[in-house]
């Protein structure tokens, strides 16, 4: 990338698109199996998320076509279309076994920008590497529709070691750089390091993007044995896990405190970006964008990112 980036931002891989240390994820935009979308938050507390974010600089906004059968990226489009600015806009495809010939990919991107009301988006990612077809195949067509102009970034999910780095060899020789694998990465979840997933990363080049960073919501401390999340997430994060987890909250609480009174996500946000990664919380009101803004603009020292590190295996 040449020039200088923008202030407050980093680079996207090695793509000429620069993004916020901090984005914000809409799985929660429309869902309502896991998040209840329509029950205790609505489209207008989505809505409202996506403006107090925006003034507070997080202009990165992940989303993906199976996100509420759409819903998600048409919330997405609606409040595009009404602040009549642009904005950092990734979405996803999902290969669903039924896709498998060459064009299925470029046909589901433009339905997403139908839905999102613009022309072109900014990363386009393979949602999961699910079978019939090979990573090859897909990442040929991530090529397609790069050339095209219909995306200037295109990125994976949810991939291993091994695809991401079949992903990246094919997308070289179209000279066109794999920009980011999006898993899921927390103080609760840390297979990315143990895996090799995050020294990959580095040695390429491409942006780790961590979805659920606050482990679905158990890291604000909010829930307890006693209080347990909703619906089917207390299927993991059940009493027991919650439990063991209480002694990694005191201290988000404690190393909070140090830091002008931070709260336990904003702590555990910044420490994904301490790791070099950019996480995208998945804020459902205005509320909850506002407390995310709060874990950019200032950085755990190398210690206090070792004492959660500690506090964190302790889970495992």
């Amino acid at each position: 990338m040449t020039g200088q980036l923008p202030e407050g931002t980093i680079q996207l891989g090695k793509t000429e698109v620069s993004i916020p240390p901090l984005g914000s994820g809409t799985w929660q935009w429309g869902d309502r199996m896991l998040w209840g979308f329509g029950g205790e938050y609505t489209e207008a507390d989505a809505k409202e998320a996506f403006y107090m974010g925006l003034e507070a600089g997080i202009n990165f906004f992940d989303t993906a076509e199976t996100y509420g059968s759409g819903r998600s990226e048409r919330i997405l489009g609606s409040c595009v279309s009404e602040i009549g600015q642009p904005v950092i806009i990734a979405t996803k495809f999902l290969p669903f076994p039924w896709r498998f010939w060459r064009g299925s990919l470029r046909m589901a991107l433009k339905s997403s920008l139908k839905r999102l009301n613009v022309d072109r988006i900014d990363l386009y990612q393979i949602h999961l590497p699910l079978p019939p077809m090979p990573v090859e195949f897909w990442a040929k067509e991530l090529a397609t529709v790069v050339k095209e102009g219909l995306t200037r970034a295109v990125g994976v999910s949810n991939y291993t070691v091994t695809q991401m780095r079949r992903t990246h060899a094919i997308l070289a020789k179209e000279g066109i750089p794999l920009a980011s694998n999006q898993v899921e990465y927390s103080l609760v979840e840390r297979s990315p390091e143990r895996n090799g997933l995050m020294a990959a990363c580095n040695e390429l080049g491409i942006t780790l993007i961590a979805y659920s960073p606050l482990g679905k919501g158990t890291l604000t401390g909010k829930y307890t044995p006693e209080h347990i999340p909703p619906g089917i997430r207390a299927r993991r994060y059940n009493r027991g896990f919650l439990e063991r987890l209480q002694p990694l909250i005191h201290k988000l609480r404690e190393i909070g405190r140090a830091h002008e009174s931070k709260t336990p996500a904003q702590v555990a946000l910044n420490w994904c970006m301490c790791k070099g990664t950019v996480p995208i919380p998945g804020p459902k009101n205005a509320r909850q964008a506002h407390e995310n803004t709060g874990a950019v603009g200032w950085r755990l020292t190398k210690e206090e990112v070792v004492i959660l590190d500690e506090a964190s295996s302790r889970l495992e």
